[in-house]
């Protein structure tokens, strides 16, 4: 658990060199007495910095926090825009986190102010993930790009390929992020069956998929821990960590898979439902259950 007025103070002096060198300074709330420059109204922790004719601030809220800028000083709410936005949950986030965040906006400020002074959103704005609170509340699910946004948060060695993804594409597109980046890393941490490391990785997990779309349920019951191959004494250290939601699909997509290299081509690739009046369709997991 962190203190977020000091994790962000944390933040401003690992930027500070950058922050200096792209012609920014630190704006200090008047009401300020303990010397960090952060200010909290009704739950949001904000930082603003200022320079030429341009302001930036960071701010923190509802477990995000986000780097954003404005084309002038002393900029109201509504004329500042995302440079990148990305989960930061004060109960579960550590030094790795706030370090990994301090690199990346480091790096996004020198790009966009560095050298001509301007910034490229298309470039480096990131997809909003879905919210705890609308996921919770049913007015959303949890998708693709929200599962790989905290992935990257969880796992800072991911964040560079997340934003490859929707730099090369333009949107972010799962199938190479979750099948040849992501799948690794989960598998490394199950095979290391560390408790701690379990538990963080599958409350995620859980959370994704119990309040998520189809599309995710079957990344992660298929593209991500279908990557188990079946393997007894890894879904033995799952076991006890899943979901009951979860467990039947998961153990069931790992017995399909094992059956022959074509499983997983028209498991990952159905063919197009046509459906049938005297028949109602069954989802992908009821189906693996009668075979």
């Amino acid at each position: 658990m962190i203190d977020i007025r000091i994790a962000m103070n944390d933040i401003y002096k690992n930027l500070e060199p950058t922050l200096t060198k792209c012609g920014f300074r630190i704006t200090t709330p008047a009401d300020i007495s303990d010397g960090i420059p952060v200010s909290v109204t009704s739950g949001r922790a904000v930082m603003d910095f200022s320079g030429d004719n341009k302001a930036l601030r960071i701010e923190h809220y509802d477990n995000k926090i986000a780097l954003l800028w404005a084309q002038k000083e002393g900029a109201n709410e509504t004329d500042f825009a995302k440079i990148a936005h990305s989960l930061l949950d004060v109960e579960t986030a550590d030094d790795k986190d706030i370090k990994f965040i301090s690199d990346e906006y480091a790096e996004l400020i020198e790009e966009s102010f560095g050298k001509n002074g301007t910034v490229d959103k298309k470039k480096v704005k990131l997809p909003t993930p879905v919210s705890k609170a609308a996921a919770k509340s049913g007015e959303a699910c949890y998708d693709a790009n929200t599962f790989a946004n905290r992935l990257s948060v969880i796992y800072p060695e991911l964040r560079d390929e997340y934003r490859k993804n929707i730099e090369t594409y333009g949107e972010f597109l799962p199938e190479d992020f979750f099948k040849n980046h992501a799948a690794p890393v989960v598998i490394k941490v199950i095979k290391e069956n560390d408790p701690q490391k379990m538990r963080k990785l599958f409350n995620l997990l859980n959370e994704i998929y119990d309040d998520g779309t189809n599309e995710i349920q079957s990344i992660i019951a298929v593209t991500v821990l279908g990557e188990l191959n079946n393997d007894q004494d890894l879904l033995a250290n799952c076991v006890d960590y899943m979901s009951a939601d979860m467990i039947s699909p998961v153990v069931q997509v790992n017995k399909y898979l094992a059956k022959s290299k074509s499983a997983r081509m028209r498991l990952e690739n159905p063919p197009k439902y046509k459906p049938k009046k005297a028949k109602k369709k069954k989802n992908m997991f009821s189906t693996l259950t009668n075979q």
